[in-house]
């Protein structure tokens, strides 16, 4: 008898002396298993879920926090917090002004702009009024050179036919090539050549010395881009 009594007073002794199970419901929430079971029947059933009740902070203690803000009671383990303060909305940036006048700068791809001013009709309008005013202006003939008394180098290259180097007069052989290269030399180009040689004489004689070969051409001048023109023009 004794020793039972003696085994059960063991019992109770380590009982009291082993640690509590935490609840399997706390830290997320819920003081006790109980609460977060009827939480989770409310739930399903479709139902709102019950608040927890806890301890609340004093208006006192959010008076020394600075803040007025409702207290929440939806904390982890029951406890009230500040609600966060409503963020006030910012106001969107004023938008710029729309441009009226813009001296210079075409308008044609708004399209506002343009349904707003034209039609069917008016496109139809300003279309007829475009081929009235065409214009086809006929090519006409080149103005006469007008006489200086000069000879005219073009005239007398379409007067001729003869190749550059084939010799049609007779000339001097003295010191030909000499006298060709000085000569040559005072002029600009071998147009202004042809034109003085012509005006010297030529081609029949050579004053200057700039035709040596006799063909008829004085210096590099050269009749066949005049010929080729003619022939090009038909």
């Amino acid at each position: 008898m004794h020793l039972g009594k003696a085994m059960i007073g063991a019992c109770l002794v380590l009982a009291a002396c082993a640690p509590s199970v935490p609840d399997s419901a706390a830290g997320v929430g819920f003081d006790d298993y109980t609460s977060y079971q009827t939480s989770r029947e409310a739930e399903l059933a479709g139902r709102p879920a019950p608040v927890p009740e806890g301890p609340q902070i004093a208006q006192e203690t959010m008076a020394a926090l600075g803040t007025t803000a409702p207290l929440s009671a939806t904390a982890p383990g029951g406890v009230a917090v500040a609600a966060a303060p409503a963020a006030t909305p910012m106001s969107a940036p004023a938008a710029a002004p729309a441009a009226t006048s813009n001296a210079g700068i075409s308008d044609e791809q708004n399209f506002d702009a343009v349904s707003a001013r034209e039609s069917i009709e008016s496109d139809a309008a300003r279309i007829a009024q475009n081929r009235q005013a065409y214009v086809v202006i006929q090519p006409t003939s080149l103005p006469t050179r007008p006489e200086d008394g000069r000879p005219n180098i073009v005239a007398f290259a379409l007067a001729t036919n003869n190749p550059v180097g084939t010799q049609l007069y007779s000339r001097s052989g003295l010191n030909a090539q000499s006298r060709y290269d000085r000569a040559c030399m005072r002029f600009a180009s071998p147009d202004l050549a042809q034109e003085e040689f012509l005006a010297s004489g030529g081609p029949e004689r050579d004053r200057l010395g700039v035709d040596p070969d006799g063909d008829g051409y004085a210096c590099w001048w050269d009749p066949t881009p005049f010929r080729a023109a003619r022939a090009a023009g038909g």
